[in-house]
């Protein structure tokens, strides 16, 4: 039992008093395994919990009965399984039916290509489903959005909006809900406002007690939606604040360097470059050599897509730095694409005389001792290297130009790290993910950001297409042809173990297979993330050097070395993956001159295959990851593999564009009036901003 005391805090009966930070161990219906279990969620305290909103929600207060839904017509039906089963089609798709009864008749219910759901579906269950009831061997019906109720769906019957949370194993989200349930009249009054009167009047959003009751007990779908805003519009804004701040702090005069664009070393580069610049990467250039000669120091996104030249734009960005004698340092996630950037960058210094300096972690003592000498003399370098550039050991004489590729592999500390070797050296990032244009004031607000959007001229487009199970030999026979050429090949899983819990093909399982079956004879080898990098990067070496035929892999290659000689690349279960992170994939092959294929081989369900198509007919990585946003919301691509960016949980820009450009405005006004937020009437905004981001800790001097 819980009381409330006089100060509005809450007492649980034997227990120290309720709030917001008290573990989530603690409360009543959790427990130690369940709370183990919230932890993989990121519920950690009571707050949490309440912060864990609802990623969907299912309307039962509109329900249709079966016998009454027409053939053609979306509706939303409830009903008992009765019956189900896995049924094969000559074309190898298997669906998974089951039969719904409710009080006024029978249903048949269809998921093509999803039979695991016979593990997951028992007869007995109560089914909530949103759909469209199309005539099939007569009327069927194909749930577009659906829960599974269990064998209890008490509540439902009189109408209500279902909220579903994001759970994991151990933890259903008909628990999640009902422990919410169970501690929200007690949680909602321990939350303090912390946006002004104001903003809240001029966003035209919710109190944000009355945000989370409504995002958690929904009466109707626009309450839900209405709570939602809210909660979004303080993502947005949060982020907004936090990367003007940003901008504004790194945007200070910068002491030491004062770089003079002499042209010399950049007119010898671009004259002995066997192929001409594109206008994108000629813009870049031009874009970064205004930075650095500016009087404010550079923090520059340089972000291309596959293939379209960042490398060299880098270069040249370099050599205005050396030239003025000062030096660079390149920091690469590991030390195979290291070595491939010493190497390419060594073929493009050669011609003006010049070498790279490669400083990794495998480097012999004698090396590393030769490698910190040059650092720490007055010779302009360009540096190439892992992390090992951050370390103590490495110390930089004049570092003028700071630059991180694949930076998202990094985290803030690194990239801090390295800016801080020399007296404010100007620092680029790069990046090979592709984030729709759309949403780069909102992600980038704190970097300047140049785009190659041109593929350079002479690279083929990569030939992708979209293959059913049932073409399994045919696809396989088509690589041992590209094998018996001399070429290799990319085979990529979404798992690397197999699980009773789904159907899907693992990379463990499927290269032992493959290597006596299919790929007899060839020379094979398995890739994942669980093995120790080092052995990962011999692995990468050997294919890269022709010494393995057919790589059988995870997304572990997503972000990998060129391999010129790998022309083709079948991608298994395709559906599991974003499109985004197919359009990656593919960027592995397509690197030398001869015509390269991607295959994607399965995800033949109605839903998934008109998805996958986006992928095949398009190579537009930035249209592409706009489309998976549209389609999939932001997912984890903000998250820790973006860091130092805040993660969007419930906002999502493109949707969300109108709300976005209120927080924009918003967040103008409020730093301009008080840069620190240390008014009173901010100091709980502020407090709020260095409890969600910790960047804000230092943007505002929080704490």
């Amino acid at each position: 039992m819980s009381t409330r005391r006089r100060d509005g805090t809450w007492k649980r009966d034997g227990a120290p008093p309720l709030t917001l930070t008290t573990p989530i161990t603690y409360l009543r219906g959790v427990g130690p395994a369940r709370a183990a279990s919230f932890e993989k969620l990121g519920v950690r305290t009571a707050g949490d919990l309440l912060y864990h909103v609802p990623f969907r929600y299912e309307d039962a207060s509109t329900i249709t009965p079966v016998a009454k839904i027409d053939v053609g017509r979306d509706g939303t039906v409830l009903g008992t399984v009765v019956s189900k089963g896995i049924i094969p089609t000559r074309k190898g798709l298997k669906i998974f039916q089951a039969v719904l009864k409710d009080a006024s008749g029978m249903l048949e219910l269809a998921w093509p290509g999803q039979p695991f759901l016979d593990r997951v579906i028992e007869k007995g269950d109560v089914i909530l489903a949103t759909g469209t009831v199309r005539f099939y061997h007569g009327r069927q019906f194909a749930p577009r959005e659906w829960v599974n109720l269990g064998p209890d769906h008490a509540g439902t019957a009189g109408g209500r909006v279902l909220s579903v949370y994001a759970a994991t194993e151990g933890l259903s989200y008909k628990v999640i809900r009902g422990i919410l349930d169970q501690h929200l009249d007690a949680l909602l009054p321990l939350v303090r406002e912390y946006l002004p009167a104001d903003v809240i009047a001029e966003a035209g959003v919710q109190p944000i007690g009355e945000a989370l009751r409504a995002v958690h007990r929904p009466a109707t779908m626009a309450e839900a939606q209405q709570g939602r805003e809210r909660l979004a519009f303080d993502e947005l804004l949060g982020v907004q604040l936090v990367q003007r701040r940003a901008r504004a702090v790194g945007r200070t005069p910068r002491t030491g360097i004062a770089f003079r664009n002499r042209k010399l070393l950049g007119k010898q580069l671009k004259a002995a470059l066997p192929y001409e610049l594109t206008k994108a990467q000629l813009r870049a250039i031009k874009e970064i050599v205004g930075d650095m000669t500016s009087e404010v120091r550079m923090h520059r996104l340089l972000q291309g897509d596959v293939g379209s030249g960042k490398t060299v734009v880098a270069v040249f960005a370099g050599l205005v730095a050396m030239e003025n004698g000062y030096q660079v340092a390149m920091m690469a996630p590991t030390e195979l694409l290291a070595e491939q950037h010493a190497r390419t960058i060594e073929g493009m210094l050669a011609p003006l005389g010049m070498s790279p300096l490669l400083v990794t972690g495998a480097l012999g003592a004698k090396a590393r001792r030769e490698a910190a000498a040059r650092l720490l003399s007055a010779e302009p370098v360009f540096a190439v290297g892992t992390n090992a550039l951050v370390q103590e050991s490495s110390r930089f004489a004049r570092l003028g130009l700071a630059i991180v590729d694949e930076q998202h592999r990094f985290g803030v500390a690194q990239r801090e790290q390295l800016g801080a070797k020399g007296e404010a050296p100007d620092v680029l990032l790069m990046s090979a993910t592709p984030i729709p244009r759309s949403l780069g004031l909102t992600l980038y607000g704190d970097l300047d950001v140049s785009v190659l959007d041109e593929r350079p001229p002479g690279r083929q487009p990569v030939t992708t297409a979209l293959r059913p199970e049932s073409a399994r030999a045919s696809v396989l026979a088509f690589v041992r042809r590209q094998l018996d050429a001399g070429r290799q090949a990319y085979i990529v899983y979404p798992v690397i173990d197999e699980s009773e819990k789904t159907d899907l093909k693992a990379a463990t399982t499927m290269h032992a297979l493959l290597a006596e079956g299919a790929f007899a004879g060839r020379r094979t080898a398995l890739l994942h993330g669980r093995l120790p990098q080092g052995e990962r990067d011999d692995i990468m070496r050997r294919f890269r050097d022709g010494g393995i035929d057919v790589l059988v892999a995870t997304t572990v290659i997503e972000v990998g070395i060129d391999v010129p000689n790998a022309t083709v690349m079948v991608v298994e279960h395709p559906e599991r993956f974003g499109l985004a992170q197919l359009h990656q994939l593919r960027g592995r092959v397509g690197r030398g001159a001869a015509q390269s294929y991607c295959i994607l081989l399965g995800g033949m369900g109605a839903e998934s295959a008109a998805r996958l198509r986006i992928v095949v007919e398009s190579d537009d990585g930035f249209a592409i990851a706009e489309a998976d946003l549209r389609l999939r919301g932001m997912g984890d691509l903000f998250g820790e593999r973006q860091s130092g960016v805040p993660t969007f949980r419930i906002a999502d820009p493109l949707r969300d564009a109108t709300l976005n450009a209120t927080a924009r405005a918003i967040a103008d006004r409020l730093l301009a009036a008080d840069p620190e937020l240390a008014q009173p009437a901010h100091e709980p905004l502020r407090a709020m901003l260095g409890a969600r981001y910790r960047r804000a800790l230092e943007l505002f001097r929080v704490g």
